[in-house]
């Protein structure tokens, strides 16, 4: 993948060191200028992908350059700093076609925040990722990903909308590109739209455009990027981040194929197809009044779920030798001992988390066999609801073993899950609360009665016997 390039005008030393060194980590190509006059002449040579452009320069100042680089650059998008700002340079720097305006002293988080931003909005006359753009395969052999191979190929051929769901780092952009891809759209625009990374105060107009006047900065109209995605596909990347009064109009545009931009009286007629995307419980987000009940219905018409990578254990190997040629294209498989090491690794980032560890294994190995020790740590990801989230894993991956097992034969599974799991559930309650078993009922919800039938059923060695307190008694 070829290196975004950055373009600095700024003639102050110590930001551009600052400015550089923070980009240069994060990946992305430097050069700098130390006037106006200079940029436009880098711009016009190396046609940045993005420009950070301070307000106050020797010469030719920042605001008068900015149209002057976006012509250059056919539109590059430009991030202004000034260490002298007020609202008359705001407004002037956004009237003026800039996507984002920073004022110093600012924490360099923000400006690689601005700037992935800015990158991840498609240029207006230069749709992305057509299908010139869209050729990375999605790597599996494991039975879970071949059903995901299978749903992809079903409804690809169709325009129906797809909800694609999955923890984050599984790949739920590449499944969206492999369906635009062999659909009959490939020939035109998709544009991916990551919810989470807009400007959170331009959310509507970033999607449905605006016009002219619609608010201060609005100095032209301004296609939105459902608008540019119009006869191909948009992709709405992190779903559950759409604000409530934003989710209404969004459903209007799935309803009508029209979008009104802001400020605007009359819709535009849009024909796209809408995928969409969320690591987010949906269902959880509609009960507590987070997400549009009939929103999540009308995209939820076809799911595809992508599974964690701990749940394609015979993946995890060819993904890994896949990653490592892409560095090393003519690289032997890796030792025996990386290998199972590779297959013991947990992987709570999966997928992403893999290709930057073997990512950084090969670099740390100089060439030499790749061990385990070239690898960084294993992540640790201890949020709320985790355990939770690896259980019903867990309980998915065995109905499926069973289900498979069972060679079409109906089978209780229920009543198989709860001899598999009350006894662990009852005996660990029991022996947190020190036998007490009117504590237990409490705790687990249920009558008395029913917890003494389920001593009695699942744990016969303990005294059904007790004291008024629910203590045992012998």
């Amino acid at each position: 993948m070829r290196k975004r390039e950055l373009l600095i005008i700024d003639d102050e030393e110590a930001v551009c060191w600052a400015l550089r060194r923070a980009f240069e980590r994060a990946g992305y190509g430097v050069q700098v200028a130390a006037s106006a006059e200079a940029g436009l002449n880098a711009a016009k040579s190396q046609r940045p992908d993005a420009i950070v452009l301070d307000v106050r320069l020797p010469g030719m100042d920042g605001l008068t350059a900015l149209q002057h680089l976006r012509e250059a650059t056919k539109n590059a998008p430009v991030i202004v700093i000034t260490a002298h700002g007020n609202l008359s340079t705001a407004v002037r720097a956004l009237e003026g076609g800039a996507f984002d305006y920073l004022a110093k002293p600012f924490d360099l988080s923000q400006a690689l925040d601005a700037v992935a931003r800015a990158l991840a909005r498609p240029v207006a006359g230069k749709p992305s990722g057509t299908v010139a753009e869209v050729g990375e395969d999605i790597i599996g052999r494991s039975p879970v990903m071949q059903q995901v191979f299978k749903l992809i190929a079903l409804v690809a051929p169709r325009d129906a909308g797809v909800l694609i769901t999955g923890e984050s780092g599984t790949g739920k952009e590449l499944v969206a590109r492999a369906i635009h891809r062999h659909s009959a759209r490939r020939d035109r625009p998709f544009v991916p739209v990551h919810v989470a990374a807009l400007n959170p105060n331009l959310v509507e107009s970033e999607l449905f455009g605006h016009v002219r006047g619609a608010f201060t900065g609005a100095a032209e109209n301004r296609a939105g990027l459902l608008a540019l995605a119009d006869g191909g596909t948009v992709f709405l990347d992190e779903l559950a981040d759409i604000p409530l009064p934003v989710q209404a109009k969004l459903l209007r545009v799935l309803e009508y194929a029209e979008v009104y931009p802001v400020g605007g009286n009359r819709p535009q007629k849009l024909d796209l197809r809408v995928l969409s995307a969320t690591h987010q419980d949906l269902g959880r987000a509609v009960e507590t009044g987070t997400f549009r009940h009939d929103l999540f219905f009308r995209l939820n018409g076809f799911q595809i779920h992508l599974p964690p990578l701990r749940e394609r254990g015979e993946d995890v190997l060819e993904l890994a030798q896949h990653f490592r040629r892409q560095l090393e294209p003519d690289s032997p498989p890796f030792p025996s001992s990386t290998s199972e090491f590779l297959k013991a690794r947990p992987w709570p980032g999966n997928v992403r988390e893999l290709r930057h560890a073997v990512e950084r294994a090969v670099i740390t190995a100089r060439g030499g066999p790749v061990q385990p020790e070239h690898f960084p740590p294993s992540a640790t990801l201890a949020r709320p609801g985790d355990t939770a989230a690896q259980l019903a894993s867990l309980i998915r991956r065995w109905v499926r073993e069973r289900v498979a097992a069972a060679a079409g034969e109906p089978s209780q599974l229920h009543e198989e899950l709860l001899n598999a799991t009350e006894p662990a559930l009852l005996g660990e309650v029991l022996a947190l609360l020190q036998g007490n078993r009117l504590a237990a009922s409490r705790w687990l919800g249920l009558a008395r009665a029913t917890v003494r039938k389920m001593i009695a059923r699942h744990l016969p060695g303990e005294s059904v016997g007790e004291d008024d307190e629910g203590r045992p008694v012998n």
